[in-house]
C-alpha cells in the first residue's frame, strides 16, 4: 500500500485524481496553464460543476468546464470531464464510456478517469487514454475497501512534455483526510479539491484562499 501523502508531495504534477475509500471519495484537479488554473469547484443540486474564478480571463472552456461529480440513482459518479452527464443520460457506467474517449488535446491527448460508487460501497474505475493513434479503454471492478485504504486513479504519471498517462491498475493507498490530501498537493500547480466523507461535502478552492 502506498503512503498516498508522500506520493503526493513527490508528484508536482498528476493533473486530475480520483481516489475511493471506505465511504470516502476525493477528486481534485491541478493545472499549469492560466486557463486551467483559473478554476473553482462550485456545488450544484447534485454534485459539484467548475467554474472560472475569474470570467473575464477565460479561454476555451470545451474540456475545462463540466459537471465532476453528479448522482445517479443512489450512485455516485466523478470523473474528470463532460462524460459524467454521458454516464447519467445513459444510465450505464460502461455503456456511456464505451462511446467516448480520450480528450483531443494533443499531444497530451489526456485520458479520461472516471469512477462510480453504489451504495453498497462497490465501486468501479474506468480509464480511457491514448495508444497508437487510438483508444483503449480499461475498467476496474472493486466489491468493496477496507477503512483506511483505497484505490487512485490519475490522469497523468507525473509531469512531462508530452505528459505521460497513467498506467497500470489504479493504486491501492492510504486514505488520509481532505485537509491533509489538500496541503500536500503541489502548491504552485493545485487549484481545486473535493471531498465526500461518508456523505459530508467538504470543497477546497485555491482561488478563494484554501
Amino acid at each position: 500500500m502506498i503512503d498516498f501523502i508522500e506520493f503526493l508531495k513527490n508528484n508536482s504534477y498528476p493533473g486530475r485524481g480520483i481516489a475511493v475509500g471506505k465511504d470516502c471519495v476525493y477528486y481534485f484537479i491541478m493545472g499549469r496553464s492560466e486557463n486551467s488554473r483559473n478554476r473553482v469547484f462550485v456545488p450544484t443540486e447534485d454534485g459539484i460543476r467548475t467554474e472560472a474564478h475569474d470570467p473575464s480571463k477565460m479561454q476555451d472552456p470545451s474540456l475545462i468546464i463540466y459537471h465532476p461529480v453528479r448522482t445517479m440513482d443512489g450512485k455516485l459518479i466523478v470523473t474528470n470531464g463532460d462524460q459524467t452527464d454521458t454516464i447519467k443520460e445513459m444510465g450505464c457506467f460502461r455503456k456511456a464510456l464505451m462511446t467516448r474517449e480520450y480528450e483531443p488535446d494533443g499531444p497530451n491527448f489526456t485520458s479520461r478517469i472516471s469512477a462510480i460508487i453504489k451504495e453498497d460501497g462497490s465501486f468501479e474505475i474506468s480509464i480511457l487514454k491514448h495508444k497508437d493513434g487510438r483508444c483503449v479503454r480499461e475498467f476496474f471492478n472493486y466489491e468493496g475497501v477496507d477503512e483506511g485504504k483505497g484505490y487512485f486513479i490519475s490522469t497523468y504519471q507525473g509531469d512531462g512534455n508530452p505528459l505521460p498517462a497513467f498506467s497500470g491498475e489504479p493504486l491501492e493507498i492510504s486514505m488520509p483526510t481532505a485537509e491533509e490530501v489538500w496541503a500536500a498537493l503541489n502548491p504552485d500547480n493545485k487549484v481545486s479539491l473535493y471531498a465526500n466523507v461518508k456523505g459530508e461535502v467538504k470543497i477546497f478552492n485555491k482561488n478563494l484562499g484554501d
